[in-house]
């Protein structure tokens, strides 16, 4: 295992300096001076800026200027806003948790959903079930987040009337910005209206979530009806009908647990695909989070919003790619084998 954590974290250090190279080098690549590219610094005085080169090491070549802006990166000093002039650390801080509950909430309902499905359709392999299952899996997967949601806010928010067409809470509730997560903000919060309040929230992402969950719950479908076709032909499943056990014995004792082990393997890697949905759910359905924020930094070409936004989102999906391979390496001891050279 301390071989296995080792590669990860040399593959987390390796990657995080790609992704701060990409960032460094996109202020080259931007509109503009360099220097204001990095800083967000629009309204400086020719004193303030000569502080910032300094502070840069705009008079030294790339390397260590590259050096410098990883020193600030590592501080948290991701500049300013080229738009609203305000810190894009706070401005991060401030939004992506809302972004995270968001995916959280659709990647619980992509695994509810898609999962279980999926092993029906496996149980059901080559039958009427199986090919329904897979067609309107296909069906989901092809369908255009952007105009889902906006099919969603027409049919159950327009027409129906029974879920809000946007935001994260209404406007009558004041709850006090403490984790940023609204549900646990909501819980944590000592009003009295605190239960009506948590009952909004849960209505205002229900829908959201729900459109992004769509295309992953139908990729777990496949994947968790691929997984059950081969748990179920393998030997020591042969072995238990051999045994005498009953179908729904060797469903529910040994292939289910032994599917899930190669779903989680995969799960994961559906979380980047999640997060890019999320981020144009966040416009259309008006969700407070990072997604929206970026877009509308890329409107506004606010080069230091995005170069800093995009930082921020890449290391946050291959932080939970990680967590993804130790779920997985703790569920299955033989993914610590020789792949990863824990012997």
């Amino acid at each position: 295992m301390l071989m296995f954590t080792l590669r990860r974290l040399n593959l987390f250090i390796f990657t995080i300096l790609l992704l701060s190279i990409l960032s460094f080098s996109l202020s080259y690549m931007f509109p503009g001076e360099q220097l204001i590219n990095l800083t967000g610094q629009l309204n400086a005085t020719p004193e303030q800026l000569a502080i910032l080169a300094q502070d840069y090491q705009q008079e030294s070549n790339i390397v260590v200027q590259f050096f410098s802006y990883l020193s600030h990166i590592f501080s948290g000093d991701l500049g300013i806003s080229m738009a609203t002039q305000s810190s894009i650390a706070d401005e991060i801080l401030r939004l992506l948790p809302a972004t995270i509950e968001l995916s959280l909430f659709a990647f619980l309902i992509a695994t509810i959903v898609g999962i279980p499905i999926g092993f029906v359709a496996a149980i059901r392999h080559n039958k009427i079930v199986d090919h329904v299952i897979l067609s309107v899996a296909m069906v989901g997967y092809s369908i255009p987040v952007f105009w889902l949601g906006l099919l969603a806010i027409l049919t159950f928010s327009i027409q129906l009337g029974w879920l809000p067409s946007g935001g994260q809470i209404s406007l009558l509730y004041e709850i006090e910005h403490v984790t940023g997560l609204m549900l646990v903000d909501v819980l944590l919060s000592d009003t009295p209206y605190k239960w009506q309040a948590l009952q909004n929230a849960f209505a205002h992402i229900i829908l959201p979530a729900a459109v992004i969950a769509i295309a992953p719950a139908t990729i777990f479908i496949r994947l968790a009806r691929s997984a059950m076709l081969e748990v179920l032909e393998t030997s020591y499943i042969k072995a238990t009908r051999a045994k005498g056990l009953s179908f729904a014995q060797i469903i529910f004792r040994h292939a289910i647990r032994n599917a899930l082990i190669k779903v989680v393997q995969h799960i994961g890697l559906q979380f980047a695909n999640l997060i890019t949905l999320a981020m144009i759910t966040e416009v259309i359905f008006n969700w407070p989070g990072i997604g929206r924020w970026l877009i509308e930094s890329i409107y506004q070409r606010d080069y230091t919003a995005i170069q800093s936004g995009l930082l921020v989102l890449s290391t946050f999906i291959f932080i939970v790619h990680i967590i993804t391979d130790y779920t997985y390496a703790a569920l299955n001891p033989l993914a610590r084998g020789a792949k990863y050279g824990s012997r």
